[in-house]
């Protein structure tokens, strides 16, 4: 957990000071009001992460600091820095605007519609233009301006683009001149830590070969962010790595939850909705994970939000995001498919999740790894599906869904004594992550509550507001 940034800041896209908010892949600080906005645009247009109450990577809060800092706002309101802009009635939000339409709709203009950011030239090839800002970024990430490598990147830059000319992508670069920063803005954008270049070796070989240890670690966590963060979301805690860099806590994981659901029946429904979990292609069984992990995203951040507010006045709706905005990269099977992730209460969503991981270990066994959350979408993004694949939205729609068909009692409790034997874990951990487990549902179901209760506030206020209107209105014709 780090601390917050401090001095006084101001929110990027309506200067009211002091922001609680960060998005990531902008490099902005913003307010409440405005994060309510770039949270219903989707983590594809903006990633935002509270700056106190959720973890961060010391490395990835310097970066979001440093291009704040150096003004990386200028880029998504290149235009409007033009006086002529002022002239022709653009202008940026103000902290007076109401966030409905004024905010929302500036912020859409600007970070959606890329309103603002400078353009180049046109040309015949949009494809020469990507490859052409490709190869400045591969040469400019090993240095350590982060921004000029934001403003490729906004401009269209690919984060994994593989140089032919020089057999390395840029986070190659970044990891051989020890430039972590510039590592993590291209993770944020897509780069993969395992990709190899034309030697065979990862970013993560030649941050290791240079001595940049902080580096190696870091690309070796992100490498790892997808089955981490799930693991988190379900007991409170990161699996740990060891030498050979395997998530040994994957093990302890799976174990406790194997055992604290083992009394489950396993329905028909769930038994086939389990059925096409594990006979999804790769790349759908990739596509789910990550829709799962975005949906895992959502609801932390929610719960955060919720934290986080001034109960006192009126949350409206319009600060509500109750399912995964839309992503218009993706099919409309998918993004329903997406949004119907919402729709599982706490426990059913924990043992998708489990399921998910449960999958993850089997086709990591198999040598089918799954990648990590960024990389996996930089990766299959032009890929088109095979007619013949089982549909994502069979299983991402199934109201239900369990474990994996888990062994009788007794083998299982022979399981799980041989897996506390083998010197992997103690039992003091094991309890501890069981409990662990018990207490995130029960702040589940807690802050679930606290989301009604507002409901019902919101309710009898409007009542409130809708009985004085009248009353004013009687009050002007008497």
């Amino acid at each position: 957990m780090s601390k917050r940034l401090k001095s006084l800041e101001v929110c990027a896209d309506c200067s009211v000071q002091d922001p609680r908010w960060a998005s990531i892949n902008r490099g902005v600080l913003i307010c409440d009001e405005c994060c309510s906005v770039h949270r219903s645009l989707g983590r594809h247009i903006s990633q935002v992460r509270h700056l106190k109450h959720t973890p961060w990577p010391p490395t990835l809060l310097q970066m979001v600091q440093t291009l704040y800092s150096n003004g990386a706002n200028s880029i998504w309101e290149h235009s409007l820095l033009d006086p002529a802009s002022i002239m022709s009635g653009k202008r940026k939000a103000n902290p007076q605007d109401k966030l409905h339409p004024n905010k929302a709709e500036f912020i859409r203009a600007k970070y959606q519609m890329l309103a603002f950011v400078h353009r180049l030239p046109c040309r015949d090839d949009d494809s020469v233009t990507a490859k052409d800002l490709s190869k400045q970024l591969h040469s400019s990430v090993r240095t350590g301006n982060l921004e000029t490598c934001l403003r490729l990147l906004s401009l269209g830059a690919q984060a994994n683009f593989f140089n032919p000319e020089k057999g390395s992508t840029p986070l190659h670069v970044a990891a051989k001149a020890g430039q972590i920063l510039q590592a993590e803005l291209l993770t944020v954008y897509g780069a993969d830590p395992g990709t190899p270049d034309s030697a065979g070796k990862t970013p993560i070989d030649y941050a290791r070969q240079g001595g940049h240890h902080e580096l190696a670690d870091r690309l070796v966590e992100i490498q790892h962010e997808l089955t981490d963060r799930l693991a988190f979301y379900l007991c409170g805690r990161k699996p740990v790595l060891g030498n050979n860099k395997e998530c040994l806590s994957l093990k302890l994981l799976m174990t406790v939850l194997f055992t604290v659901f083992s009394s489950l029946d396993l329905s028909e429904l769930a038994k086939a909705a389990k059925k096409k979990l594990q006979s999804l292609s790769n790349h759908l069984f990739e596509e789910l994970a990550m829709d799962v992990y975005d949906e895992v995203d959502r609801r932390e951040t929610d719960a955060v939000w919720l934290a986080t507010q001034n109960h006192s006045t009126l949350v409206t709706e319009t600060t509500v995001v109750p399912f995964l905005p839309v992503n218009p990269e993706y099919s409309s099977t998918r993004n329903q498919g997406r949004q119907k992730l919402a729709r599982f209460n706490a426990h059913e969503f924990a043992t998708l999740v489990i399921d998910i991981l449960s999958d993850a270990k089997r086709r990591q066994q198999g040598n089918s790894v799954v990648a990590p959350k960024e990389s996996i979408s930089n990766q299959h993004s032009n890929e088109s599906q095979d007619n013949d694949q089982p549909d994502y939205d069979s299983v991402a729609s199934d109201e239900e869904t369990d474990l994996e068909n888990v062994p009788p009692n007794s083998n299982r409790e022979k399981s799980l004594e041989s897996e506390l034997s083998d010197g992997t874990f103690t039992v003091q951990e094991f309890l501890e992550v069981k409990n662990a487990l018990t207490a995130s549902e029960a702040k589940i179901q807690q802050l679930m509550k606290v989301n009604s209760n507002l409901s019902d506030e919101l309710r009898i206020m409007r009542k409130k507001v809708t009985g004085l209107l009248y009353t004013t209105a009687a009050c002007k014709y008497t």
